[in-house]
């Protein structure tokens, strides 16, 4: 046994590789002439991402995941790279970051931001509140398994692509030229049933799969052959801001080849001369929780890869299945046009000058299949960058911030009928309320529970990376509002008698903490602020700023809400109800804008084109402020989004994109949503671009193109309520609304050709279903279906 470097296994290799290769004559010698390989389906321009060429950076690679394992393909011609990840490998081990200086100081801090004395409040929390260490734990890279063949020459038809039906990559290119050329095949995917990654080595002719292949990794590790076929590699994760790394890993790989030898050492796996070659790998950490790291990470993959030891047709034919259980369930159709019959990379590149519809429902596409991919039962929730990523430091930690990207993760999720993958992030959710309840207790002296703006594997909850970004308390109760969405949409009672406690907890957190704003009866936070931005006083801290208004509207409400049908906590609720009536309302400044803050500052501060839009939470995601309801508040709204302007970063586009929807605007919408496909905010591999990769504004896309087309508010539905004139016709099929119903769409010539309606549960349902002006009643009886269409220009039942 020795520690190796990434360095030390790729030389290891690469010696082996040119040994092997001088040992024996080229392909084309020994090969009789090619036999013909079936041609690749044509790609759906919806469905497929495909390429002319590997992948020269890691934003070009393809990714497959299946909720706890993820590899990012390369498709390289000499060498294959599959970039690895499990999402528990966070460096460090379980910890408590709240400053134990921060309760006795926070009085001081609130009277000094109650005194308009901001950057004073500002020093004294940066030096006594703030959490200790000041950075929370980053995500980590396992490594590459890598894949070294022998005698690709003089190659030619390469093709790359991703089927998102199937969750497949597959590369296939030919080498050699004329009667001596051989084709290569490499197919790689993720499976949830089997837990395993598996690529297949395959060619047109018997003998021609030869490979060495070797595990890296930047992490201090031990790579050991395992058994004749297999390697495995095991390791600690790193230590990070003081915090010692103790989290354990295992990465185990197996070869199972049909014809030719495999032999394993020290240094990785040679295959020679095989017909077909299939690799399983798996990984696993010591994480049980956060505050348990005692499993076997070596135990649990070695049970891993016993438990797969099948066939690759009936791996594959099993992984598909899954896959498609999840991902069928929706489709987009917005027609074509010929640029859809570009590869990937230059429609991106051509997305802002073209027209291309079907650009536009891959990328919706991409959405789901990336949060199937990246957030599934028992598996941790979609991070910053979902499952993937390649670096030991990555950009913001690749955890979770909840003060919106997090949040905007999981927007899409109950549209687009994935309310499976949302049970991740419920389990944080659970996780948070108890390390929550401490830093209530240890840092404000509160009942309850909550937390700030970021968190990571260990749960820490306490105000990280600075006064100006970390001191915002409304990090748990936003995130309160999905655990409300996924009852709403699926009307689950023993759901919402799970998730009861977490509401209550986060409620009266703000109960015991919101505090009378001077010369007045409002209660206001304190301290907050108006997620990263600053007000013209030098500062981001304050007290009260709107979006922690809107947010506890809602955290209240659900509460209250909840309680009522649970028959629960009748005096509890009375308390909120009183204290949600003391919030101060929504302001409109003096430019015609929604106030971020209390104060008509907006004109005056220092970034008016800032990315966050926080104060609009109240128009999306929430619906406090709508069309219909409050016609002057949205006027505010729309004017303050012409202020901060649609340049943005990738995510700022998402929320963007979601809020024109929201105003009806669909051409505005459509303009948003053409910036996001462009390159400035799309990688060739469709990722999302703050820059850098952010997966969230990946799914603020798909949740938009659903807003676009159909709104559900409470037991309201309104169809088409911001289609933009270039989508003259097409069809939205499978969509949920709120109240267990699902909804099948068409729309042709820029209006509604019909709209089915199905009841889902076992009661009958009532919706109101809109369309411009008019509206109808439609009930549902259970697991019945009603139609709306167009009748004399009307809507009508049909």
């Amino acid at each position: 046994m020795s520690t190796i470097s990434r360095r030390e296994i790729l030389m290891a290799s690469a010696a082996a590789l040119l040994s092997a290769g001088a040992a024996r004559p080229t392909l084309a010698q020994e090969v009789p002439p090619a036999a013909p390989v079936a041609p690749l389906p044509t790609p759906d321009p919806a469905q497929t991402l495909w390429y002319n060429q590997p992948a020269a950076q890691w934003v070009e690679a393809l990714p497959v995941g299946n909720g706890r394992l993820g590899a990012m393909v390369f498709g390289g011609i000499s060498m294959e790279r599959l970039q690895l990840n499990e999402d528990t490998f966070y460096a460090g081990g379980p910890y408590d970051d709240v400053n134990p200086e921060a309760k006795a100081n926070l009085p001081q801090v609130r009277a000094l931001i109650f005194q308009g004395k901001y950057k004073e409040a500002e020093v004294l929390a940066g030096a006594k509140l703030m959490a200790k260490p000041l950075k929370q734990m980053p995500y980590q890279p396992l490594g590459d398994a890598v894949l070294l063949f022998q005698s690709l020459d003089t190659v030619h038809d390469y093709h790359r692509r991703l089927d998102l039906d199937t969750a497949v990559t597959t590369t296939r290119l030919v080498s050699g030229g004329g009667a001596w050329s051989s084709t290569h095949t490499r197919e790689v995917f993720a499976s949830a049933p089997d837990q395993v990654i598996v690529t297949r080595l395959s060619a047109n002719e018997p003998g021609l799969v030869s490979a060495n292949l070797s595990l890296l990794t930047p992490q201090n590790a031990t790579l050991v052959a395992d058994g004749p076929d297999g390697l495995l590699l095991t390791g600690i994760g790193p230590s990070r801001f003081g915090i010692e790394g103790r989290l354990k890993f295992a990465v185990r790989l197996k070869v199972i080849a049909s014809g030719g030898t495999v032999r394993a050492g020290s240094d990785g796996i040679v295959i020679d001369h095989a017909d077909e070659a299939v690799v399983l790998i798996t990984a696993a950490t010591g994480y049980r929780r956060y505050d348990d790291i005692s499993a076997d990470p070596a135990a649990l993959t070695a049970a891993t890869l016993a438990q797969a030891a099948k066939p690759y047709a009936q791996l594959l034919a099993d992984h598909v299945a899954e896959h498609q259980r999840l991902y069928r369930r929706v489709a987009l159709d917005l027609g074509t046009t010929p640029a859809a019959g570009l590869p990937t990379d230059e429609r991106v590149r051509a997305a802002a000058p073209q027209d291309d519809p079907a650009l536009a429902a891959l990328y919706f596409n991409y959405g789901r299949y990336l949060l199937i991919s990246s957030s599934r039962p028992g598996s941790q929730p979609a991070n910053l960058q979902g499952l993937w990523n390649e670096q030991v430091d990555p950009p913001w930690e690749s955890k979770w911030t909840i003060n919106i990207n997090t949040e905007m993760n999981y927007w899409p999720a109950e549209l687009v009928d994935l309310g499976e993958c949302v049970q991740p992030l419920v389990g944080m959710l659970k996780d948070l309320s108890e390390t929550g309840a401490r830093a209530a207790r240890d840092m404000y002296g509160a009942g309850g529970w909550m937390a700030h703006h970021n968190t990571d594997v260990w749960r820490v909850v306490g105000p990280p990376d600075g006064p100006k970004w970390g001191l915002w308390p409304m990090g748990g109760a936003w995130l309160c509002r999905h655990l409300w969405d996924h009852y709403d949409y699926g009307r689950d009672t023993d759901f919402l008698a799970d998730i009861y406690p977490i509401l209550k907890g986060a409620s009266q957190f703000f109960l015991d903490t919101l505090m009378v704003l001077p010369g007045s009866d409002w209660l206001v936070t304190n301290p907050s602020l108006s997620p990263e931005n600053e007000h013209p006083l030098g500062t981001s801290l304050c007290a009260g700023p709107a979006m922690d208004r809107q947010i506890l509207r809602d955290l209240f409400a659900i509460t209250v809400k909840a309680g009522e049908i649970l028959g629960k906590d009748a005096d509890f609720r009375a308390r909120v109800t009183a204290a949600r009536g003391r919030l101060p309302p929504d302001r409109i400044g003096h430019a015609g804008q929604l106030q971020e803050w209390l104060e008509d500052w907006d004109m005056q501060a220092p970034e008016i084109h800032h990315r966050h839009v926080s104060h609009l939470y109240a128009v999306y995601p929430s619906d406090q402020i709508n069309r219909r309801v409050t016609p002057d508040l949205i006027q505010a709204a729309r004017r303050t989004l012409e202020i901060r302007g649609d340049d943005a970063t990738g995510w700022g586009l998402g929320w963007r994109l979601n809020l024109w929807a929201r105003l009806g605007d669909g051409d505005h919408a459509h303009a948003i949503l053409k910036l996001l496909l462009g390159p400035d905010r799309t990688y060739p591999n469709l990722f999302d671009a703050h820059p850098p990769f952010q997966i969230d504004g990946n799914f603020g896309g798909t949740a938009g193109m659903v807003e676009m087309l159909v709104q559900s508010i409470s037991d309201n539905i309104e169809l088409l309520p911001a289609l933009p004139s270039t989508w003259g016709h097409g069809s939205l099929r499978g969509v949920r609304m709120r109240g267990q119903g699902r909804l099948d769409l068409a729309w042709k010539d820029g209006t509604l050709a019909q709209a089915a309606l199905r009841n889902i549960g076992k009661q009958p349902r009532r919706w109101q279903v809109r369309l411009g002006e008019d509206v109808v009643a439609v009930a549902v009886p259970a697991g019945g279906e009603k139609r709306v269409a167009l009748k004399n220009g009307r809507l009508a039942l049909a």
